[in-house]
């Protein structure tokens, strides 16, 4: 039986969704262990007694805030974070999970865990809606900058990602530039083209209105662009719908057409929440990684266990090495 750790004290608003998305998880999945690492005293009222013999507490009380820096993660080996991670490294545990400070959790995964063999870079992944699916685009954060090299690495562990975990046969895989030409990209991006041209189901360059129309599977960026984009991608979708919020509250004509549509209304919702995809997986350490939202709910936590529980039951590591094996220069 899988274990999965969580990071259960991280969240910006304590151990309580986090606690009550374990236990969602596990009343839908009865095939894994929770270790909640995180302060005994306060966890313990939240878990069910019929949940005792699935969940486990490894008992750590520092918790790293969002005001930390990462670098300290290192150095604070009774942090929950940090804990959990060597739960991970020491193979009592399978996968780990965190809506705590997730560039702790980044170089906790990389320092301790371990990359892939052939990984340079592990990078965030992260899922955007189109309108028939997805689109996985990634990196969105671990690594502002990069070389071509890091480019195509993060193209090819996308590609398995979205076979392996994700259900994709024959991904379509794209290079995130200023235009669709050959020609256009700035100099690193033009290089990882050439590189990448020998990657099967490489597109070529594809530019930011792609993401979302569904024309490919995967999107390869650096983690400067693409944390802007996503970050932008957030911002926009917020807005679209304080706008349609405010306006169909000035009519009785568009409140009844408003109570028309909520089943529209409420698909859309479900489209562009965070909650509904858990978090982002951090692409090429050894164990399963996932990143989920400093503000996460309940079902937030719960769908990110999902994640690790699907990666952690693929042979998407052992993939990654030998995918990249056959890029090795």
């Amino acid at each position: 039986m899988l274990k999965i750790a969580i990071d259960a004290m991280g969240g910006d608003n304590g151990c309580e969704p986090i606690v009550e998305g374990v236990i969602s998880a596990l009343k839908k999945n009865r095939y894994f262990t929770a270790v909640l690492v995180g302060k005994k005293d306060e966890l313990l009222p939240l878990i069910p007694q019929k949940f005792d013999e699935r969940i486990i507490i490894h008992q750590a009380d520092d918790v790293i805030s969002m005001h930390d820096s990462a670098t300290d993660a290192l150095k604070r080996k009774e942090s929950t974070a940090y804990q959990a991670i060597e739960l991970v490294k020491t193979g009592e545990a399978d996968a780990f999970v965190s809506a705590g400070h997730s560039g702790a959790s980044m170089s906790l995964a990389t320092l301790r865990i371990g990359r892939i063999k052939g990984v340079s870079r592990p990078a965030i992944a992260t899922l955007l809606p189109t309108v028939n699916g997805n689109t996985l685009v990634l990196d969105v954060g671990a690594n502002v900058d990069c070389d071509a090299k890091n480019l195509r690495e993060f193209a090819i562990m996308g590609q398995v990602y979205a076979e392996d975990v994700l259900g994709i046969e024959n991904p379509m895989t794209g290079l995130l530039s200023n235009g669709e030409e050959e020609s256009k990209g700035n100099e690193v991006s033009k290089e990882a083209f050439k590189l990448l041209e020998n990657v099967p189901n490489f597109v070529g360059n594809v530019e930011g209105n792609d993401i979302f129309n569904g024309s490919v599977d995967v999107v390869t960026c650096d983690g400067f662009i693409g944390n802007i984009m996503l970050k932008t991608a957030e911002g926009v979708a917020d807005t679209i719908g304080k706008i349609i919020k405010n306006n169909l509250r000035r009519s009785l004509v568009s409140i009844t057409g408003a109570v028309l549509m909520r089943k529209v209304f409420k698909s859309l919702k479900l489209k562009v929440d965070y909650a509904e995809y858990g978090g982002a997986p951090l692409i090429g350490v050894k164990a399963p990684v996932i990143i989920a939202h400093g503000k996460s709910n309940a079902k937030a936590i719960q769908n990110a266990i999902f994640q690790a529980i699907a990666a952690a039951d693929s042979s998407l590591n052992q993939d990654i090495e030998d995918r990249l094996k056959q890029f090795k220069d």
